[in-house]
């Protein structure tokens, strides 16, 4: 049951941590199909010959604006000249006192203490708890207040909790929402009609949409367009293209969800004409095209069709930089980020920083990292959610700063796996192994299931540190306990830190006993093993294993020929390099990526041909001069 009391001086600080805005530009390209959000203004004409609307305490209503201070003066008003009971002054009261999260519980207690509400104040204070995302209390309030006070909900109340059980993913109480309307005569009803359309698409229930489409008493351009969108939205796009045909008239939002639909299945041909084709685009348009680019990898595409736009908002720009730190071109996200910041176009939110420190957490700009780090907290608006904490906290780790990894660890109200995770790998991979096992052990006190990456990184950490009984423990037990298969990361684990201990014969005996053909992969390891402890006759075994299966691989070659240069056996070093001449094989020159002032410079080993050396080599020149002055020689 919604447990709020009904006294009117109810204290909020045990939920107000949980009342917060909907950030609808937080997810992807919104569909602006107006379907749920309906003003009832149904007391504007009720009441008018026992209360004026000029009445004084009428218009001090206005003035509470979420102030309960304010609310609390104008309430014992109410009371003293016997308003209190009146619906138009409590509708008025609960809608102007539902602006605040802070206020939801006043604005429910007010509702408790009336005789005789009525749908609109129960109908305020649901979109009041939608709008400050609160679905489940919602639905409670509805359950237990409105039902249990025989308030008999009307046409904009279903549209309400129909987006209710879309947002709780709960398809039973949205059928019995619906169920409802057709005992109170309300299914008829065009906004009712639109509401379970879309709610019935958002469970794919395409038959259900459908149905009520077909059985429609009246339709308008929202119905055409919910089934257009509907279909799209569930991959049918051939279903939704012929409503699109069939439409009587068209506006912007049949052209953008056609145009997504498309984009969404890889039509790209399709979409392109639509986009042409249109009377008009706004910026949903432009970012659908971006945005559908982006997804399929089309890099170069969604940056033409970005600096193309018009203009651009806050989507805009996180699908790009997304886009840019999914297919780890982090310099160039970095430099787009700095010309968001530069052009003030749009403010970044939580989803932009995520992609941003990505970028920096895996090209170690910690410079960076720690000036998002500062605008995070001068931005009270930003929450420090578990993608944001967790993003920020592997930048930190990665770039060797563990306590402030940790502190921003300890802080997050709340950690999922991959935080977990990142703190373990974190640890391991700066040789902290102690703090890698005792954040894993806390981890499962806290009551967080470890999964098969949680396995990878603690196993990474027992291999750095050489550490083999407890690496046999930790396999033992992804095994028996969490019964998590083995693939072929943790098996590579296993194999190097057994290659590493000088374990070679451990190690060829676990790579025989992988129940699957051995990844090519795991011979390399061993390889690679065997090269470090000069065992010759076992190399050789197994870089003709790897040859057999990866017969245009250099890296089996190279190995052994380093093996055998190790022993002073050059006619074999011989034979391994002609064998490389004969399948036209050639070692790839190895490169260094530096980031110097935000320049990413790939020096070549062994060479000088770079575009930037001059910048290098007095880079170096420079180092080498401050080394010695420091060194004192």
């Amino acid at each position: 049951m919604l447990h709020i009391p009904k006294s009117s001086n109810y204290t909020t600080s045990s939920i107000r941590a949980k009342l917060k805005p909907r950030n609808s530009q937080a997810s992807g390209l919104p569909q602006r199909i107006r379907i749920w959000e309906v003003d009832d203004d149904e007391h504007e004409s009720q009441g008018k010959n026992i209360l004026q609307l000029s009445h004084p305490l009428l218009r001090s209503l206005e003035s509470i604006n979420g102030s309960l201070k304010r609310f609390d003066q104008i309430h014992s008003q109410l009371i003293l000249h016997g308003l209190f009971q009146h619906p138009l002054a409590a509708g008025r009261a609960v809608k102007n006192l539902a602006h605040s999260p802070s206020c939801i519980p006043h604005a429910v207690s007010f509702f408790s203490h009336l005789d005789s509400p009525d749908a609109f104040i129960a109908n305020t204070v649901l979109r009041a708890l939608l709008n400050f995302d609160l679905p489940e209390v919602a639905l409670q309030f509805y359950h237990h207040r409105v039902l249990g006070k025989y308030v008999r909900p009307n046409h904009y109340t279903f549209p309400l909790l129909a987006k209710i059980s879309a947002l709780l993913e709960s398809i039973q109480d949205g059928e019995k929402a619906h169920g409802s309307t057709v005992k109170l005569g309300l299914e008829s009803h065009l906004f009712v009609q639109n509401s379970f359309i879309h709610m019935y698409f958002s469970f794919g229930k395409v038959e259900s949409a459908n149905k009520l489409f077909s059985d429609r008493f009246e339709e308008d351009l929202v119905t055409w367009n919910s089934m257009v969108d509907g279909y799209a939205k569930n991959r049918l796009v051939s279903l939704a293209r012929k409503v699109f045909d069939e439409m009587p008239e068209r506006d912007l939002v049949s052209w953008n969800a056609m145009i997504a639909g498309y984009m969404g299945i890889g039509e790209v041909d399709n979409a392109e004409e639509l986009f042409v084709a249109m009377p008009v685009r706004d910026i949903v348009s432009w970012n659908s095209m971006v945005d559908g680019y982006a997804k399929m990898d089309k890099v170069n595409v969604a940056r033409e069709v970005f600096d193309r736009m018009p203009n651009r908002n806050l989507v805009s720009w996180n699908t790009i930089l997304a886009m840019y730190a999914r297919v780890k071109n982090y310099y160039e996200c970095l430099k787009l980020f700095d010309r968001m910041i530069d052009t003030k176009e749009s403010k970044p939110n939580g989803a932009t920083l995520v992609s941003v420190l990505t970028a920096c957490a895996n090209v170690c700009n910690l410079k960076k990292g720690k000036w998002i780090h500062s605008y995070i907290r001068e931005n009270k608006n930003i929450e420090l959610d578990v993608l944001l904490g967790t993003a920020l906290l592997t930048m930190y780790a990665k770039c060797g700063i563990m306590n402030s990894a940790k502190e921003i660890f300890d802080e997050m109200p709340e950690k999922n796996v991959v935080t977990w995770n990142s703190m373990i790998i974190g640890y391991a991979m700066h040789g902290k192994v102690a703090e890698a096992f005792e954040t894993f052990f806390q981890m499962e006190e806290k009551g967080s299931r470890p999964n098969d990456k949680t396995f990878i990184c603690i196993l990474s950490a027992c291999t750095h540190a050489g550490m083999v009984f407890e690496g046999w423990w930790c396999f033992d037990l992804m095994r028996r306990i969490y019964k998590i298969e083995p693939q072929v990361e943790h098996y590579g684990c296993m194999v190097d830190l057994l290659g590493r201990a000088g374990l070679l014969k451990d190690s060829e005996d676990l790579i025989e006993r992988i129940p699957s053909e051995p990844a090519p992969a795991l011979w390399g390891a061993l390889l690679s093993a065997c090269k470090k402890h000069s065992d010759i006759g076992l190399g050789e075994m197994v870089a003709k294993q790897l040859l057999k299966l990866e017969p245009q691989d250099m890296g089996p070659y190279v190995l052994l020929s380093n093996i055998y240069a190790a022993e002073g056996r050059w006619e074999d070093v011989d034979e391994v390099r002609s064998m490389m001449k004969q399948n036209v094989l050639q070692k790839t020159t190895g490169f260094s990526s530096v980031d110097l002032n935000q320049l990413d410079l790939k020096p070549l080993m062994g060479g000088s041909s770079h575009h930037k050396k001059r910048i290098v080599f007095s880079m170096l020149s420079e180092i080498g001069v401050r080394m010695k002055s420091f060194l004192g020689t």
